[in-house]
């Protein structure tokens, strides 16, 4: 036992990146919503990229540390305070035994994420600790975290056991951390970019010139299933019945109604509303992170360019856990 809820706040939840290989069972992906947050957050405590973490909804989440851990706090700035100072995000924290973490609310974005060294001792469902409390399934009996709760954490690693521990309680948390503008850009009024959909041609030439050239607003419906967006209403010229097929995260769907929706993290596996786009992996992160309210507008990009994007965020990670590795190494 490690790690004691004092209040969940909003919405938290074991997360990390998903049942993949499993949506031809019918079963959601789900994982984290900014997974690029998530994996940094375990790179900087010397976990596997993949290990869960405790996803953070708006604020109001309270923990006790009931040892002394080393920890990391990414993606939105929900103000975390320890022992009611403020810390910093995006670098490596050691926590001492009886420390309270709490989070006083988002000045911006929508989702954190708490990674601590080791690993959260979590049973696996087919294939991830992630919760999907639509199914009951992951986490902690499948639903979010609630008052009370208890965690424990994994032992360490062979590299943290050689390197980490070594510096527990020192000044280890001055040892490197990572600029949000490096993992973000900005998420003022941000550009995301899609990819055609596969019904981009069923809708008019007037619809696709509003998508692309008007201001879109993330409405308040919206969940980490799905994203509303309000804007100018998209109408189609093709309003032929169709199946249901796959869809992934960030699939832009467009139903009767004409609004947008995206879909998230916890989407459905399959749908059968037109799809106007497919927002580019490199741009799922900002796009988890709009808080309801935010303005965003829509460019079509090549799949050549998405990939490039897609490199861009891989290469970075990769530089990031290299030179992670190698600044621990000169201890």
């Amino acid at each position: 036992m490690a790690l004691y809820i004092n209040h969940p706040g909003v919405h938290a939840t074991i997360q990390d990146l998903g049942r993949i290989g499993a949506q031809k069972y019918g079963v959601v992906v789900g994982g984290a919503m900014d997974q690029v947050a998530l994996r940094i957050g375990n790179l900087l405590v010397g976990n596997d990229e993949h290990e869960a973490g405790i996803e953070i909804m708006f604020y109001g989440t309270s923990v006790t540390f009931l040892k002394d851990h080393v920890i990391s706090i990414t993606g939105a700035d929900l103000q975390p305070l320890l022992d009611g100072s403020p810390i910093d995000m995006w670098k490596p924290l050691y926590v001492a035994k009886g420390s309270h973490l709490t989070f006083k609310g988002n000045a911006h974005g929508c989702f954190a994420y708490i990674a601590v060294a080791g690993g959260f001792d979590i049973p696996v469902e087919l294939g991830s600790k992630s919760t999907y409390t639509r199914a009951r399934i992951g986490g902690i009996e499948g639903r979010p975290l609630r008052k009370g709760d208890v965690l424990s954490i994994r032992q360490l690693n062979e590299w943290q056991e050689e390197r980490m521990s070594t510096v527990m309680g020192t000044h280890y948390d001055s040892l490197w951390f990572v600029n949000i503008r490096d993992v973000y850009g900005t998420l003022h009024k941000p550009v995301i970019h899609v990819l055609r959909g596969s019904e981009y041609d069923y809708f008019s030439e007037t619809s696709i010139d509003a998508f692309t050239s008007s201001t879109y607003t993330r409405s308040m419906e919206a969940d980490r299933m799905g994203y509303t967006f309000s804007g100018p209403l998209l109408e189609k010229n093709n309003h032929l019945e169709l199946l249901s097929e796959g869809v992934t995260y960030g699939t832009i769907q467009v139903p009767s109604s004409g609004k947008p929706i995206v879909l998230m993290a916890d989407r459905q596996t399959t749908g059968g509303y037109p799809k106007i786009g497919q927002v580019i992996s490199a741009d799922l992160p900002k796009l988890a992170q709009l808080h309801g309210g935010s303005d965003v507008t829509f460019s079509f990009v090549t799949i050549a360019e998405a990939e490039r994007e897609l490199f861009k965020v891989e290469k970075y990670i990769q530089e990031l856990a290299i030179g992670i590795d190698l600044k621990m190494g000169t201890l």
